[in-house]
Protein backbone atom coordinates (compact mmCIF):
# COMPACT_ATOMS: atom_id res chain seq x y z
CA UNK A 1 0.00 0.00 0.00
CA UNK A 2 1.30 3.46 -0.83
CA UNK A 3 2.75 5.30 2.17
CA UNK A 4 0.92 8.37 0.95
CA UNK A 5 -2.41 6.58 0.99
CA UNK A 6 -4.70 5.16 -1.64
CA UNK A 7 -7.67 6.36 -3.62
CA UNK A 8 -10.47 3.82 -3.15
CA UNK A 9 -13.11 3.68 -5.88
CA UNK A 10 -16.28 1.85 -4.84
CA UNK A 11 -18.81 1.15 -7.60
CA UNK A 12 -20.58 -1.99 -8.75
CA UNK A 13 -20.24 -0.75 -12.37
CA UNK A 14 -16.87 -2.08 -13.55
CA UNK A 15 -16.66 0.31 -16.50
CA UNK A 16 -17.29 3.28 -14.21
CA UNK A 17 -14.63 2.07 -11.75
CA UNK A 18 -12.03 1.59 -14.45
CA UNK A 19 -12.84 4.93 -16.06
CA UNK A 20 -12.36 6.78 -12.77
CA UNK A 21 -9.21 4.76 -12.09
CA UNK A 22 -7.69 5.82 -15.40
CA UNK A 23 -8.67 9.45 -14.78
CA UNK A 24 -7.10 9.50 -11.33
CA UNK A 25 -3.94 7.57 -12.17
CA UNK A 26 -2.25 10.90 -12.95
CA UNK A 27 -2.24 11.72 -9.23
CA UNK A 28 0.53 9.18 -8.70
CA UNK A 29 -1.17 7.31 -5.86
CA UNK A 30 -2.29 3.72 -5.66
CA UNK A 31 -5.78 3.31 -7.10
CA UNK A 32 -7.80 0.53 -5.50
CA UNK A 33 -11.07 -0.55 -7.09
CA UNK A 34 -13.88 -2.23 -5.18
CA UNK A 35 -17.00 -3.76 -6.69
CA UNK A 36 -19.02 -3.30 -3.51
CA UNK A 37 -19.03 -1.54 -0.18
CA UNK A 38 -18.42 -4.86 1.57
CA UNK A 39 -15.34 -5.45 -0.57
CA UNK A 40 -13.94 -2.08 0.56
CA UNK A 41 -14.71 -2.74 4.21
CA UNK A 42 -13.06 -6.16 4.01
CA UNK A 43 -9.78 -4.77 2.71
CA UNK A 44 -9.56 -1.24 4.11
CA UNK A 45 -7.76 -2.06 7.34
CA UNK A 46 -6.55 0.87 9.44
CA UNK A 47 -5.26 3.05 6.61
CA UNK A 48 -4.86 6.60 7.89
CA UNK A 49 -4.33 8.46 4.61
CA UNK A 50 -6.14 8.55 1.28
CA UNK A 51 -9.74 9.06 0.24
CA UNK A 52 -12.81 7.12 -0.86
CA UNK A 53 -15.03 7.67 -3.91
CA UNK A 54 -18.28 5.77 -3.49
CA UNK A 55 -21.31 5.39 -5.72
CA UNK A 56 -24.60 6.16 -3.97
CA UNK A 57 -26.64 3.29 -5.40
CA UNK A 58 -25.01 -0.12 -4.96
CA UNK A 59 -26.49 -3.56 -4.26
CA UNK A 60 -25.94 -5.10 -0.85
CA UNK A 61 -24.86 -1.91 0.90
CA UNK A 62 -25.59 1.55 -0.47
CA UNK A 63 -23.20 4.45 -0.39
CA UNK A 64 -25.18 5.96 2.48
CA UNK A 65 -24.96 2.74 4.48
CA UNK A 66 -21.24 2.55 3.72
CA UNK A 67 -20.79 6.08 5.03
CA UNK A 68 -22.56 5.14 8.26
CA UNK A 69 -20.35 2.08 8.68
CA UNK A 70 -17.18 4.07 8.05
CA UNK A 71 -18.27 6.55 10.73
CA UNK A 72 -18.95 3.69 13.13
CA UNK A 73 -15.42 2.41 12.51
CA UNK A 74 -13.94 5.90 13.00
CA UNK A 75 -12.43 5.72 9.53
CA UNK A 76 -10.49 8.96 8.96
CA UNK A 77 -10.57 8.85 5.16
CA UNK A 78 -12.63 11.60 3.51
CA UNK A 79 -15.49 10.32 1.36
CA UNK A 80 -16.74 11.76 -1.94
CA UNK A 81 -20.04 10.44 -3.26
CA UNK A 82 -20.71 9.77 -6.95
CA UNK A 83 -24.37 9.99 -7.92
CA UNK A 84 -26.46 9.02 -10.90
CA UNK A 85 -29.31 11.05 -12.31
CA UNK A 86 -31.99 11.61 -9.70
CA UNK A 87 -29.76 10.65 -6.76
CA UNK A 88 -28.87 14.21 -5.75
CA UNK A 89 -31.20 14.24 -2.68
CA UNK A 90 -29.47 11.08 -1.48
CA UNK A 91 -26.07 12.68 -2.02
CA UNK A 92 -27.14 15.71 -0.01
CA UNK A 93 -28.13 13.37 2.81
CA UNK A 94 -24.72 11.76 2.52
CA UNK A 95 -23.00 15.11 2.95
CA UNK A 96 -25.07 15.73 6.05
CA UNK A 97 -23.77 12.37 7.28
CA UNK A 98 -20.14 13.28 6.73
CA UNK A 99 -19.29 13.04 3.01
CA UNK A 100 -17.18 16.02 1.95
CA UNK A 101 -18.72 16.43 -1.53
CA UNK A 102 -20.68 14.72 -4.27
CA UNK A 103 -20.40 14.60 -8.06
CA UNK A 104 -23.17 13.75 -10.48
CA UNK A 105 -22.56 11.41 -13.42
CA UNK A 106 -21.15 12.05 -15.93
CA UNK A 107 -18.38 13.31 -13.67
CA UNK A 108 -16.50 16.52 -14.43
CA UNK A 109 -13.02 14.99 -14.41
CA UNK A 110 -10.97 18.12 -13.73
CA UNK A 111 -13.27 19.27 -10.93
CA UNK A 112 -13.13 15.80 -9.36
CA UNK A 113 -9.33 15.69 -9.53
CA UNK A 114 -9.11 19.10 -7.86
CA UNK A 115 -11.49 18.02 -5.09
CA UNK A 116 -9.59 14.79 -4.53
CA UNK A 117 -6.33 16.73 -4.23
CA UNK A 118 -7.98 18.83 -1.51
CA UNK A 119 -9.27 15.67 0.19
CA UNK A 120 -5.83 14.05 0.11
CA UNK A 121 -4.24 17.18 1.55
CA UNK A 122 -6.80 17.20 4.36
CA UNK A 123 -6.22 13.49 4.94
CA UNK A 124 -2.45 13.99 5.24
CA UNK A 125 -2.93 16.86 7.69
CA UNK A 126 -5.30 14.77 9.82
CA UNK A 127 -2.92 11.80 9.77
CA UNK A 128 0.01 14.02 10.75
CA UNK A 129 -2.02 15.50 13.61
CA UNK A 130 -3.04 12.02 14.78
CA UNK A 131 0.57 10.82 14.76
CA UNK A 132 1.65 13.92 16.67
CA UNK A 133 -1.11 13.44 19.25
CA UNK A 134 -0.15 9.78 19.70
CA UNK A 135 3.49 10.71 20.27
CA UNK A 136 2.48 13.36 22.79
CA UNK A 137 0.20 10.91 24.61
CA UNK A 138 3.19 8.60 24.97
CA UNK A 139 5.12 11.46 26.58
CA UNK A 140 2.29 12.16 29.03
CA UNK A 141 2.28 8.50 30.02
CA UNK A 142 5.89 8.90 31.18
CA UNK A 143 4.80 11.46 33.80
CA UNK A 144 4.60 10.36 37.41
CA UNK A 145 1.36 10.73 39.33
CA UNK A 146 2.58 13.95 40.97
CA UNK A 147 3.89 15.32 37.67
CA UNK A 148 0.51 14.59 36.12
CA UNK A 149 -1.25 16.53 38.88
CA UNK A 150 1.02 19.51 38.33
CA UNK A 151 0.73 19.33 34.55
CA UNK A 152 -3.06 19.40 34.82
CA UNK A 153 -2.84 22.35 37.20
CA UNK A 154 -0.67 24.23 34.70
CA UNK A 155 -3.20 23.39 31.99
CA UNK A 156 -5.89 24.90 34.24
CA UNK A 157 -3.89 28.13 34.41
CA UNK A 158 -2.71 27.88 38.02
CA UNK A 159 0.54 29.49 39.17
CA UNK A 160 3.21 27.58 41.08
CA UNK A 161 2.21 28.97 44.48
CA UNK A 162 -1.44 28.10 43.87
CA UNK A 163 -0.41 24.57 42.92
CA UNK A 164 1.75 24.25 46.04
CA UNK A 165 -1.09 25.40 48.29
CA UNK A 166 -3.62 23.12 46.60
CA UNK A 167 -1.39 20.03 46.84
CA UNK A 168 0.08 20.83 50.25
CA UNK A 169 3.69 20.75 49.05
CA UNK A 170 6.48 23.29 48.97
CA UNK A 171 6.95 25.80 46.18
CA UNK A 172 10.39 24.31 45.51
CA UNK A 173 8.88 20.85 45.06
CA UNK A 174 6.38 22.23 42.58
CA UNK A 175 9.18 23.92 40.65
CA UNK A 176 11.18 20.67 40.49
CA UNK A 177 8.19 18.63 39.29
CA UNK A 178 7.21 21.31 36.82
CA UNK A 179 10.74 21.35 35.41
CA UNK A 180 10.54 17.56 34.99
CA UNK A 181 7.19 17.88 33.22
CA UNK A 182 8.58 20.50 30.84
CA UNK A 183 11.61 18.31 30.13
CA UNK A 184 9.60 15.13 29.48
CA UNK A 185 7.10 16.95 27.26
CA UNK A 186 9.79 18.86 25.39
CA UNK A 187 8.17 22.19 26.27
CA UNK A 188 10.09 25.46 26.14
CA UNK A 189 7.61 27.54 28.13
CA UNK A 190 4.37 27.30 30.08
CA UNK A 191 2.43 28.32 26.98
CA UNK A 192 4.23 25.65 24.95
CA UNK A 193 3.42 23.05 27.61
CA UNK A 194 -0.25 23.95 27.50
CA UNK A 195 -0.23 23.69 23.70
CA UNK A 196 1.36 20.23 23.86
CA UNK A 197 -1.06 19.00 26.51
CA UNK A 198 -4.02 20.22 24.47
CA UNK A 199 -2.59 18.49 21.37
CA UNK A 200 -2.29 15.31 23.45
CA UNK A 201 -6.02 15.46 24.13
CA UNK A 202 -5.89 16.57 27.75
CA UNK A 203 -8.30 19.44 27.13
CA UNK A 204 -11.01 16.85 26.39
CA UNK A 205 -10.35 14.71 29.45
Amino acid sequence: MSEEGSIHIVDDDRAAREGLGFLLSSLGLEIRQHGSALDLLGTLGDQAEGCILADVRMPGMTGLELLDELKARNCPLPVIMITGHGDVPMAVRAMRSGAIDFFEKPVDGMALVDRIKEALSKSRQQADAARTAAALRERTQSLTARETEIARAVLAGRQNKQIADALGISLKTVEIHRHNVMDKMGASSAADLVRLLVAAGWADS
